[in-house]
């Protein structure tokens, strides 16, 4: 099956995440070093479906010198967007208005155009979605994925995880030296999306007070509780980590001002838990919203290796004569899943996790008055 590669592209798509250029970079030499070309597609599928944005090509030919010296670099070096979706593509109408078109027969067109044998879509599950669906329409596909927020079925971690959760950690630190010196409440908003991986993991490692996830509907009476309660033993100070996603029991999520290609844009939750807490005890809050700082700078050295090993093992895979899988991390080991079972999934954090369990006895508070 090996044989009937010559030429493959890279794409990578949705937010951008510490390790993608590893990814890149594996990927390529492994092509290259079994006597393939490699070509990579700027921002997701957009080089190829909007040539003319892209005076100096919307594709481009990657070799060893292009990717020589790129594994520390945070981002990626062939852009990214979660706006270029082919099979939904927005549209403006002459009055104005949006719709959506499928622009899937023209991209094939184009794969074909560029003979393009065999795609590896970097990205998480909107990415890894449309690789499905040029799978199933007649596209040779592999799936690596990709997210900060670590909420991809079928595998044990994603990269770019373990550099937010370090971020998010060193930034909690330091908050616990302000909050400490004020004898505030500083209520700390992080990216997850509808899962709380990022907030449990700073959070339970930071020692925060309380962590609210979108796994568990909160009641912020419970978390006042526990704030007051440390008052009366002497501590003045209180640290909440949130994340994006989490609401009250009965209520919704927090959102921002939609924009043109964004079904959601979740947001502004650890405003409005500062400004509640603040009414409930009486304390002086604040907050901090860590955003797109997680998805920036240097990728830890976890997420350097595991962005490596997985751009190395989706081109084995293309050797061995797979098609339509996902590559994933499994008991250490790199192992492959249909790309139909990840797709439009995600992975939530279980409440019986031992992390959480470790959260429990420490009773950091979820906003739920358990203790444990």
């Amino acid at each position: 099956m090996s044989q009937s590669i010559r030429r493959i592209a890279l794409s990578t798509g949705g937010g951008d995440a510490p390790g993608l250029n590893a990814v890149i970079r594996a990927a390529t030499l492994a092509a290259v070093n079994r006597g393939w070309e490699v070509l990579g597609i700027r921002d997701g599928f957009n080089g190829l479906m909007n040539p003319e944005e892209y005076p100096q090509g919307g594709v481009v030919r990657l070799g060893r010198e292009d990717v020589r010296g790129i594994v520390h670099l945070g981002g990626t070096i062939l852009g990214t967007t979660n706006k270029g979706n082919p099979t939904a593509y927005p549209v403006q109408q002459l009055d104005g208005s949006w719709t959506e078109i499928d622009r899937t027969p023209e991209l094939l067109g184009m794969f074909r155009a560029h003979s393009i044998d065999a795609l590896i879509t970097i990205g998480g599950d909107g990415s890894l979605t449309i690789g499905d669906h040029l799978q199933r329409a007649g596209m040779r596909v592999i799936g690596v994925p990709k997210t900060i927020d670590n909420d991809l079925e079928r595998t044990e971690a994603t990269f770019g995880f373990d550099t937010a959760v370090e971020f998010a950690s060193e930034c909690i630190d330091r908050l616990f030296s302000t909050a400490t010196s004020h004898g505030r409440v500083i209520v700390v908003e992080v990216m997850g999306r509808h899962a709380g991986w990022i907030a449990l993991h700073a959070g339970v490692a930071c020692g925060a007070h309380a962590i609210l996830i979108p796994e568990i509907p909160y009641v912020l009476e419970h978390v006042a509780e526990t704030i007051r309660e440390r008052e009366e033993r002497g501590a003045k100070f209180s640290i909440v980590v949130v994340a994006e996603g989490a609401a009250p029991v009965g209520g919704s999520v927090s959102l921002l001002a939609p924009e043109i290609g964004h079904a959601e844009r979740l947001g502004g939750v650890g405003e409005k838990v500062a400004e509640q807490l603040q009414r409930l005890t009486g304390k002086e809050a604040r907050t901090v919203v860590l955003g797109h700082l997680l998805r920036g700078g240097t990728p830890t050295a976890f997420d350097r290796l595991l962005g490596l090993r997985f751009g190395a093992a989706a081109v084995r895979a293309l050797e061995a004569g797979m098609d339509g899988v996902m590559v994933a991390l499994n008991a250490d080991d790199m192992t492959y899943v249909p790309l139909s079972t990840v797709s439009k999934r995600q992975r939530t954090v279980p409440l019986d996790c031992d992390t959480m369990l470790t959260a429990r006895d420490m009773a950091i508070s979820f906003g739920d008055g358990l203790s444990r």
